[in-house]
């Protein structure tokens, strides 16, 4: 419940952040605004203010902003968005994404001070060796082992090994395949002994137990090195998303290959911060920091109804020297709005399926 309770507050933040971003370009370039919102209608409560309607809504996901022109309508006004030059109207849009960076780099900041759970390549033997990955379904994820526990010894018959690295564990697994083995390991301050029985017949590219393990150590900077290496964080973490969005590309458009494609929806993202708050609040806020490099990436991408699609009808704008019809506009963002729908709809399907 906590959980769940944590990521409604994370990804309503990561929205109104967004949302927030282009209120303040709109207001600095002398844009209109007839709302701001915190949550979605019904309205709770309202208050206007400098001419702005500040709401606040009973749905909690997020928020939202009312710039007069967004739909075309105030053609020839002053204070109308569609009156804008195109580069006054690019800054609006692309402000959103900015925010969702900006908060990244924050998050990444803090957790470079505060420290990280981080792989060691070199470890000693003092370094733990942790799960990392639970493959859904395997052996271990029916046990009960999870994301970040540390194996510290392993048991079975008569035969106790205390853990000092990744090869111990593999070594001892294949010795009792098919047999009761137990682990233990330590879960934020607790120890656990957990019963598992590996796999005879291991599926390809998984392992007897259906894990992935490293030996990781909490890394931290000094505060003033924190805010460089988020920024540092920050490009590496928008370049693996980047790169991440042209394989799923390359799956769907030349392999056709969907049932390979590795997304995850609302249900994905609720087990995987789950997994991620055993590794501290510093892990969790990188997490949520990648959420946000997410949602500004995608957000940029040039899909009618975000943000990267209005980008690009101001493309094509420039590109032909007069502007395309509103209607056809208005057309082309609600059938993207209805593919993106339809899409979270297939992907927590896909979600749950993997949970069964």
């Amino acid at each position: 419940m906590v959980t769940l309770l944590l990521i409604v507050l994370i990804i309503g933040l990561l929205i109104l952040v967004h949302e927030w971003g282009h209120f303040y370009a709109a207001r600095r370039l002398g844009i209109r605004v007839d709302e701001f919102g915190i949550g979605f209608p019904p309205r709770l409560f309202s208050r206007m203010r400098n001419g702005v309607r500040y709401s606040l809504n009973l749905l909690p996901f997020g928020g939202f902003v009312k710039i007069f022109g967004e739909h075309g309508e105030g053609e020839g006004e002053g204070e109308s968005f569609i009156s804008r030059p195109a580069w006054q109207r690019l800054a609006v849009l692309a402000a959103g994404v900015f925010m969702n960076f900006g908060l990244a780099w924050l998050f990444f900041s803090i957790g470079a001070a505060v420290g990280v759970p981080q792989v060691v390549e070199k470890p000693d033997d003092e370094v733990p060796v942790s799960i990392i990955t639970v493959l859904p379904g395997s052996p271990a994820a029916e046990a009960g082992l999870h994301f970040g526990d540390q194996i510290l010894e392993m048991r079975a018959r008569e035969i106790s090994l205390r853990i000092e690295s990744e090869e111990d564990v593999r070594n001892f697994v294949d010795a009792y395949r098919g047999e009761e083995i137990v682990v233990v390991v330590k879960r934020k301050e607790d120890i656990r002994e957990i019963a598992v029985t590996p796999r005879v017949n291991v599926p390809p590219a998984e392992g007897p137990l259906g894990i992935a393990m490293a030996r990781l150590m909490i890394v931290r900077v000094p505060w003033y090195e924190a805010p460089v290496r988020g920024m540092i964080t920050l490009g590496r973490s928008s370049a693996l998303i980047l790169s991440g969005l042209g394989s799923l590309l390359k799956e769907l458009l030349i392999d056709l290959r969907v049932d390979r494609i590795a997304v995850s929806g609302p249900i994905g993202i609720f087990f995987f911060a789950s997994d991620t708050r055993a590794l501290g609040f510093a892990y969790f806020l990188q997490f949520v920091g990648i959420l946000s490099v997410n949602l500004g990436v995608l957000n940029f991408l040039p899909i009618p109804a975000l943000d990267g699609g209005r980008a690009f009808f101001l493309l094509l704008e420039k590109l032909k020297g007069r502007r395309l019809h509103p209607r056809v506009e208005q057309v082309a963002h609600t059938l993207g709005f209805v593919l993106l729908i339809l899409l979270m709809i297939a992907v927590t399907y896909k979600d749950i399926a993997r949970m069964w």
